[in-house]
C-alpha cells in the first residue's frame, strides 16, 4: 500500500509578502518484496525507468550506462502539453539512495531511499517542485504539483514495486 503526504515549505511569516507557496514536497512509500539492490538497480537503469515513470521521456544523453553519483543526463518529454528538456544531476546513487535534481523550466528534486527490514524493503520517495520563474515555469510548476496531488508519485512508487517484484523468480513447486 502506498501512502502520500504533501509537505509545504513556506518562508518564515516575516518574509511573506503574498500568500503563495514557494515550493512543495510530496512523499510516498511502500513495502517491496525484493532486495534494496534490485530496487536501486531499477531506479538507476535509464531503460527500466520507462516501465514505471508516469511521464514518457527520452534520454538524449547520459554520461554512463546508468545513473551514478556525479553523473549527468539530459532528458526530453512532454509535460502540460509542451515539449520540455531537463538536465539531470545525480547527487547520490548508492545501495540505499538515489538523489538527483532535474533542471529545466522548473526544478525537481527527487530522492528515493530504500531500507531493508526483516520481511521486506521499505521504499520511500520524495519529490520537491520549484518554479524557475516566468509564466511558463509557474504554469508548469502548478501542473506538476497537480499531477503529484492526483497521485502521480504514488502510482510511480507502486509501479516500481510491481516491476521489481515481477523480476523475482517464482518458487519451485515441490
Amino acid at each position: 500500500m502506498c501512502t502520500s503526504l504533501l509537505i509545504q515549505n513556506e518562508p518564515p511569516p516575516e518574509t511573506k509578502v503574498l500568500k503563495r507557496r514557494e515550493m512543495a514536497t510530496w512523499q510516498s512509500q511502500t513495502k517491496v518484496q525484493a532486495t534494496a539492490e534490485q530496487i536501486i538497480d531499477m531506479l538507476t537503469d535509464p531503460s527500466a525507468v520507462a516501465t514505471w515513470s508516469p511521464i514518457d521521456f527520452e534520454v538524449e544523453h547520459i554520461d554512463s550506462g546508468r545513473l551514478v553519483t556525479g553523473g549527468r543526463a539530459r532528458v526530453t518529454g512532454r509535460l502540460a502539453g509542451r515539449e520540455v528538456a531537463f538536465d539531470i544531476d545525480v547527487i547520490q546513487a548508492d545501495s540505499q539512495r538515489l538523489l538527483l535534481t532535474a533542471s529545466g523550466p522548473i526544478e525537481i528534486d527527487v530522492k528515493y531511499d530504500v531500507e531493508e527490514l526483516d520481511s521486506h524493503v521499505e521504499l520511500r520517495a520524495w519529490v520537491t517542485v520549484r518554479s524557475r520563474g516566468g509564466i511558463f515555469g509557474r504554469i508548469l510548476s502548478g501542473a506538476t504539483e497537480g499531477l503529484l496531488g492526483a497521485g502521480m508519485l504514488n502510482a510511480a512508487v507502486s509501479r516500481i514495486a510491481r516491476e521489481v517484484e515481477s523480476l523475482q523468480p517464482l518458487p519451485l513447486a515441490a
